[in-house]
């Protein structure tokens, strides 16, 4: 089930004479600019806008140096296009310390070559999943901006996860001076798995709600407290402010372009392709924030063919990108891909905004439609904009069969989020005819989602608990159980506490004491 984008003319991004700076403005709002280390600690623009570059930038360096650049070379080097503001010691400085031994590989987001598909494995890091790739820097980018701006508030980060963000942010911000978080996730809406690793997290400025609701209502929830001026007040005079670590803001955005440049820069050292070759990348895409990354890094210079956006049941991007309506008035279903459950993407409203040819108040107006209707069309000329991308879906039925034929034909175990990416990928394939060289990226191990991979391999081990699955899942695919796994086999549940969609507000000040 497969949509292809047809050709159009190219997106004409608005740019600012910028000689020392990069600044970034609300997608809702042409006038005002920031820094990115402002844009960082803001997190969502006063408008409730999200920060976008007033250009996208370039990279400076060329195929064949990137090739021969560790994770941490290539990071600096695709970072510091975009955190202008930050000095070279204080940006590598972030780097060194989130890609360290926290990642269970040297490469950090090694390239698994299985048959002709290239499997980016973004989840070695603590949390086993790709969230770890921008959160692991992003409490460092936050606290090295509080100090550049001389903030003197504790920083509450306040997050809606659909299972990874939550634990990954926990992780990345458990202890660190000066903040606090604050992780709201849809109660029976992730694994068993994402459950207990946010509710066994350790840190004396972690806490963790459950809400009687979906991600999406947790996500609204989130935005509606950033969007509340008079709370904002409230606690500021108590020393408090807002930021996010959800990819809305753009601390957890720059960081993915990274892997994608990285990989490759890594399939160019290992002759896989040559300089100048395109590529295609399909991504698992719930929320939005992944695949955008991958098409700011073809706009740095990646040849990147084709976008390829990969939605389970819960279909409101591939429904987009074929007919150009948003539309997220639709059932909600719980699936097997439960990072990917979600019917408000959020970081759709930047690309929306570059389609329209950085249009803010166009954008502005799109965005109150989706408020007040659940719904909005773009126009004919945004919807040739979307060239760059391709689009399809996978139901659950087909992400079973994905994950034991892969299984069968190879031995590689994909996790549910991937299964869907490579479904997708095999039905492109078949429609288009296209044969580039393509990257799927790999959100998750599927150690994380242990029962519905080890079903969909064989239903007898429906039977087991999910920590016997857990050992049979080690046997049949020879990779190691993860230490995140490992942790929370006898971990003491920590975190209790469950709300109401509309009380999640006063849940915030009954945490903080305000």
């Amino acid at each position: 089930m497969l949509y292809h984008i047809p050709k159009g003319k190219l997106i004409s991004v608005h740019k600012e004479d910028v000689t020392m700076n990069l600044l970034y403005k609300s997608t809702r709002n042409a006038e005002k600019t920031v820094t990115a280390s402002e844009a960082i600690l803001k997190g969502l623009a006063d408008d409730g806008g999200l920060f976008v570059p007033v250009e996208l930038p370039k990279l400076d360096v060329s195929l064949e140096e990137l090739k021969e650049m560790s994770y941490q070379e290539t990071a600096y080097a695709v970072m510091k296009q975009f955190l202008t503001d930050f000095t070279e010691e204080e940006l590598k400085g972030c780097i060194e310390r989130a890609y360290d031994a926290k990642f269970d590989t040297e490469e950090i987001a090694p390239l698994a070559k299985v048959k002709d598909t290239y499997y980016l494995e973004l989840f070695h890091g603590a949390t086993i999943a790709f969230k770890d790739m921008a959160l692991s820097i992003l409490p460092h980018l936050l606290t090295t901006s509080a100090k550049k701006n001389k903030v003197k508030n504790e920083i509450v980060i306040l997050t809606a996860t659909s299972g990874d963000t939550g634990k990954a942010a926990l992780a990345g911000f458990a202890d660190v001076e000066g903040t606090r978080i604050i992780v709201f996730y849809p109660k029976n809406g992730v694994s068993k798995v994402q459950e207990l690793q946010m509710v066994t997290q350790k840190g004396e400025n972690t806490s963790v709600v459950a809400i009687h609701g979906n991600f999406d209502a947790a996500q609204s929830g989130v935005k509606s407290i950033f969007e509340d001026k008079e709370f904002a007040k409230e606690l500021e005079a108590q020393g408090y402010q807002f930021s996010s670590a959800n990819s809305i803001n753009i601390g957890r955005l720059v960081p993915q372009i990274v892997y994608y440049v990285y990989a490759y820069a890594k399939l160019l050292k290992n002759e896989e392709i040559t300089a100048g070759e395109e590529i295609n990348v399909v991504v698992p895409t719930g929320n939005f924030g992944n695949i955008l990354a991958a098409y700011f890094a073809k706009h740095m210079g990646v040849p990147i063919a084709k976008l390829i956006c990969a939605s389970n049941e819960n279909k409101v991007l591939y429904d987009f990108f074929q007919t150009g309506v948003y539309d997220r008035n639709r059932e909600f279903i719980l699936t097997n891909s439960p990072s990917m459950d979600i019917l408000i993407s959020s970081n759709l409203e930047r690309l929306v905004y570059l389609i329209a040819n950085s249009d803010a108040a166009k954008n502005q107006e799109f965005m109150q439609q989706l408020k007040t209707t659940g719904t909005y069309e773009v126009t004919e000329e945004m919807k040739a904009n979307l060239y760059d991308f391709a689009a399809g879906y996978a139901t659950e039925d087909e992400v079973k069969t994905m994950i034991a034929k892969v299984y069968k034909e190879t031995g590689y175990i994909l996790d549910t989020h991937t299964a869907v990416a490579a479904k997708v990928y095999e039905s492109y394939k078949e429609t288009s005819a296209d044969t580039k060289k393509t990257v799927i990226a790999s959100t998750a191990s599927p150690y994380k989602f242990s029962r519905s991979v080890m079903t969909a391999i064989d239903e007898k081990y429906d039977a087991l608990e999910e920590f016997a699955l857990i050992d049979e899942l080690e046997k049949l695919s020879c990779v190691s159980i993860p230490n995140a796994i490992e942790e929370i086999r006898d971990a003491k549940i920590l975190h209790t506490r469950e709300c109401d969609a509309d009380q999640m507000k006063s849940a915030v000040k009954e945490i903080l004491g305000v």
